[in-house]
C-alpha cells in the first residue's frame, strides 16, 4: 500500500542561528486566533478590554508554566530532577558540559489545564470577575489551540500513533519506517470539532446563565478524546507498559468527572446572578 510519508523539517526558518519551530508558529497562530474571538467575546458581554489583557498573560504563564512541570515531574522526573535548570530554560547540557538550544522538550495537557484554572482563579481575584464565569470565556476556546498545538506536534513527528494499515497511515520518517496511525491529527480534527460544539452552545446559553456549562462540556469532550485516542498512540515512557492504561488516560477520568459534576451543576442551577 502506498502510505502518506512525512518527513518534513520541524524548523520552518532561522533567525539569528535560533531555530523557529513549526510547533511555535502553530501555537501562535491558535493563541492569536483565541484571543481574536475573546475580544468579540468580552465586547458582547461588556467586560473591559483591560481584563483581557490581564487574562491573556496569565493564561499563557498558567498554561505553560503548568504543561512544562506536568510533563518534567510525571515522565521524565529523574532526569529533570538531576537537571532543574532545564525545566523552565529550552537547553539541553550536554555530557561534555557544553550547552545547547533545543526548545522545550515535552508539554504535558494535563498540567497545563491545572496551571490554566490556578491562573484563572488568581484572575478572578484580581478583576472580581466571577470564577465560573471567567473559566467558561476560556473553555470557549481551549479546543481550538489545542487542536493547532496537536498539528504542531504532528510536525515535530512526535506524540505517533501505534502500527496499522490502514490507508491514511503515516510512515514518520524521522522515527522510522512503520505506517502509524496519524493519532495528531486524530487529536486535532476532535479538537476543532469540539470548538465548534462550543461556538454554537456560546451562542445558544452565552456566559449569564448556565455558569459552568461551558467548562465541563469541553472537559468531557475534550478528556474523552483524548482518553480513547490515547489506545492508538504509542505508550510515551517505558513504565507505562506495564499499565493497562497509560498514565494520560488515567488522568483524563477526573477531568471527565469534573466535567460531567460541572454539566449537571450548571443545568440545574440555571437562574444564577449576572455577575
Amino acid at each position: 500500500m502506498n502510505y502518506i510519508e512525512w518527513n518534513i523539517d520541524p524548523v520552518a526558518f532561522w533567525v539569528g542561528g535560533i531555530p523557529v519551530m513549526y510547533y511555535s508558529l502553530l501555537l501562535i497562530a491558535g493563541t492569536v486566533a483565541s484571543v481574536w474571538i475573546l475580544k468579540r467575546v468580552y465586547r458582547e458581554n461588556g467586560i473591559p478590554w483591560e481584563h483581557l489583557q490581564i487574562l491573556v498573560m496569565l493564561s499563557i504563564a498558567g498554561l505553560f508554566l503548568g504543561a512544562r512541570l506536568g510533563h518534567c515531574l510525571i515522565y521524565e522526573y529523574a532526569y529533570y530532577f538531576a537537571h532543574p535548570l532545564e525545566i523552565l530554560l529550552p537547553v539541553r547540557v550536554k555530557s561534555d558540559g557544553s550547552v545547547i538550544f533545543s526548545g522545550y522538550q515535552g508539554m504535558a495537557s494535563h498540567g497545563g489545564l491545572v496551571g490554566w484554572m490556578i491562573a484563572m482563579v488568581i484572575y478572578s481575584r484580581i478583576t472580581g470577575e466571577n470564577v465560573l464565569r471567567t473559566l467558561d470565556t476560556i473553555a470557549l476556546v481551549l479546543p481550538l489551540a489545542a487542536g493547532c498545538i496537536r498539528l504542531g506536534n504532528l510536525a515535530n513527528s512526535e506524540i505517533i500513533g501505534i502500527e496499522t494499515n490502514v490507508s491514511w497511515a503515516f510512515v514518520f520518517e524521522q522515527i522510522d519506517l512503520v505506517p502509524r496511525h496519524p493519532a495528531q491529527i486524530y487529536e486535532a480534527l476532535a479538537y476543532f470539532f469540539i470548538f465548534g460544539i462550543n461556538l454554537l452552545l456560546y451562542r445558544r446559553i452565552g456566559l449569564k446563565c448556565y455558569r459552568g456549562v461551558l467548562l465541563g462540556n469541553t472537559l468531557v469532550w475534550v478528556f474523552v478524546a483524548r482518553f480513547l485516542i490515547e489506545f492508538v498512540k504509542e505508550r510515551q515512557v517505558p513504565f507505562e507498559d506495564q499499565m493497562i492504561l497509560d498514565v494520560g488516560q488515567v488522568l483524563s477520568i477526573p477531568f471527565i468527572l469534573l466535567g460531567i459534576f460541572l454539566l449537571i451543576r450548571g443545568f440545574k442551577c440555571k437562574k444564577n446572578t449576572t455577575r
